[in-house]
């Protein structure tokens, strides 16, 4: 069974640049504290470090 992650907008994306507010969207982190759960691969984990200081990951099963 693949690992699952939990990511949770924590900060606005407003402000950010370009690229951080489109890989928000892509992740489906569509407003402030909205939650979403994918799974753990490297495409996702790379995505999250572009926006590692909007966001907070945990994992889950």
């Amino acid at each position: 069974m693949a690992k699952n992650i939990r990511i949770k907008q924590v900060r606005s994306g407003s402000n950010a640049i370009r690229k951080q507010r489109a890989t928000l969207e892509a992740l489906g982190l569509r407003h402030h504290q909205a939650e979403v759960v994918k799974e753990d691969n490297p495409a996702i984990r790379g995505m999250i470090r572009v926006v590692a200081h909007l966001v907070e990951v945990e994992e889950v099963d």
